[in-house]
């Protein structure tokens, strides 16, 4: 009795992998990460990801990893998106922080931000899509940075 609910047990868990396997996360993110905790402004973020279903909306999140001794409460940086029909440049705020606390999430002292570039989800167009993200700070290199990047997240119906 025990070997065959074993048995059942076992091809139930193996199935479940192969079936779970097969999922898609619909999820793309690339940081890079900056040597000495130091973000130059010559240090672009390069992601490049390709867009095959466009019945879908997308959220798409800059992403922030800093120390808490970051000393600024907002972030400029200079988005350029190189779609397969157009390229578009964007100057651009992110805030960081209110009068009392950082905004994002924080683990000991580092503070991750997955901020929205919009209020809603984005239809992206079939192609390959290329995020070029450039910090524009006055201090530069801008210290106590980690990583940035981008994410994109396929929105579920």
């Amino acid at each position: 009795m025990k070997t065959k609910a074993f048995k059942l047990l076992f091809y139930f868990f193996i199935l479940n992998i192969a079936f779970t396997s097969c999922n898609t996360l619909d999820i793309f993110e690339k940081t890079k990460f900056f040597n000495n905790h130091e973000w130059s402004s010559k240090d672009s973020v390069v992601a490049t990801f390709e867009i095959k279903d466009t019945n879908s909306l997308y959220n798409i999140y800059f992403v922030l990893r800093h120390e808490d001794a970051y000393k600024y409460k907002n972030i400029w940086i200079d988005i350029q998106l190189q779609s397969p029909d157009t390229t578009t440049t964007v100057k651009r705020e992110f805030t960081l922080a209110n009068s009392e606390r950082w905004l994002g999430t924080a683990m000991s002292d580092i503070i991750e931000h997955r901020i929205p570039f919009s209020n809603a989800p984005a239809k992206l167009i079939k192609g390959n899509h290329t995020f070029i993200i450039r910090q524009i700070m006055r201090e530069d290199p801008l210290q106590y940075v980690l990583n940035a990047g981008i994410r994109i997240e396929k929105v579920q119906p």
